[in-house]
């Protein structure tokens, strides 16, 4: 059997040390912090999603780069495998709302520690606070691994799994593209992803904290619509969170590297702009003599009030029965367009995944193994694949780990 050196011990890293020692390798994982699965620890809130319990075709929907690429390992190792074998590691799990798959217990330490558990018993060697420096590879052959010591670690095949940029306090500091660079690997352009948004304007801050359910958002590029989705938005101090802004940026996040984006907020989109004309007279009746600043409180969240009055579209001292049929349509205008500009994305520190990684041009997608250099596998974060949120970038690590360890055995 051979000897297998895994660089990184995330979760791709530390599945894929389970999958070849179980096949009987010699396994040598290093980690450069001093515990394994930092970035696990924070995945799901402290939760971990750690896979989707959708269809299996599903998970294809789920992928925003790489989904041809992913195919053979998605097929080869789907999300009920994953299920199975965490349960079988004794993790107890439990399906969520839009198919997300927790441990039951609601902590993350589950999954870290049953993989650790298991690495354990299979008796790979874990070097924690351990930094690999260098890659080497001679005549389209891998070599090894060097260490910050100075130490020559030799290898059949070495498993990158060093993740990507996204919460660099985890130690994902891009090591894995420069492995790859100085091998010949190409590296595609990187940016944060399923990260929130920033905006340009003064009053999105006056509404930090703000959480709102059942808008929609649509993105507009150059006047013409990018983006839209329904769904949950939270008003930050810098922009705008919440899934509905984490999956855009997932899809168009590319664009803020170029331009900004105009966008808007549809506050009702269950109601046409007639069915809000007449539920304001509603709320209008019986209150003619109130000034309008006293009256929208009961038709807008006690956070969206100042704003509202701030963009001037009816003024706050305004008796209701002075308000005109005009004034309430711009009213309702900008319930259902509320205008905004996103002039950027937010950084790698808060973003749950990197776009971006080792060109998948250069990668056989069934085995993860490099086109470059024999023995040379690239799993997880690294490469250039990701999808949306819902424990499908976890997917990925689990599939990928699967396939070079199978390639290898």
């Amino acid at each position: 059997m051979s000897k297998a050196v895994i660089v990184g011990g995330g979760a791709a890293g530390m599945a894929a040390a389970v999958f070849l020692a179980e096949k009987g390798h010699t396994v040598h994982l290093f980690e450069k912090n001093e515990k394994l699965g930092k970035k696990i620890y924070i995945t799901g809130k402290g939760r971990c999603n750690f896979t989707n319990a959708c269809p299996q075709e599903e998970l294809f929907d789920n992928i925003i780069h790489g989904r041809k690429f992913l195919y053979s390992a998605f097929y080869g190792y789907n999300n009920f495998d994953v299920i199975d074998f965490f349960e079988s590691l004794g993790v107890r799990t439990k399906t969520e709302r839009g198919n997300r798959v927790f441990p039951r217990s609601d902590h993350a330490s589950d999954i870290t520690l049953a993989l650790e558990k298991r690495m354990k018993a299979l008796d790979v060697t874990i070097h924690l606070k351990t930094e690999v420096t260098e890659v080497l590879a001679s005549d389209g052959q891998i070599r090894g691994i060097s260490l910050k010591d100075g130490s020559l670690i030799q290898a059949d095949a070495v498993l990158v799994a060093t993740g990507g940029l996204s919460y660099p306090s985890t130690g994902s500091t891009g090591d894995g593209y420069r492995f790859a660079r100085s091998l010949g690997h190409q590296v595609t352009p990187l940016c944060p992803s399923l990260v929130p948004f920033l905006t340009q304007e003064d009053y999105i801050p006056l509404m930090q904290g703000l959480s709102l359910k059942n808008v929609s958002l649509t993105l507009f590029r150059k006047n013409k619509k990018c983006w839209d989705g329904f769904g949950e938005l939270l008003f930050t101090h810098r922009g705008i969170s919440g899934p509905l802004a984490l999956t855009a940026s997932a899809q168009i996040g590319e664009y803020l590297l170029l331009e900004q984006l105009t966008a808007q907020i549809d506050w009702k989109p269950a109601l046409t702009q007639e069915q809000l004309d007449d539920r304001l007279l509603r709320e209008f009746s019986g209150q003619e003599n109130r000034q309008f600043k006293n009256v929208i409180p009961s038709l807008l969240p006690a956070k969206a009030v100042p704003v509202f009055l701030k963009l001037g579209i009816i003024s706050p001292e305004k008796v209701i029965h002075d308000v005109t049929r005009q004034e309430r349509k711009e009213f309702i205008k900008i319930l259902k367009h509320f205008p905004f500009t996103i002039t950027g994305l937010g950084g790698y520190n808060e973003a749950v995944v990197t776009k971006g990684g080792v060109s998948l041009k250069e990668i056989h997608p069934g085995t993860m193994e490099s086109k470059k250099v024999k023995g040379l596998y690239f799993i997880g974060e690294v490469l250039d694949a990701d999808g949306l949120t819902g424990g499908f970038n976890l997917q990925i690590a689990w599939s990928t780990a699967h396939a070079a360890a199978e390639s290898i055995a």
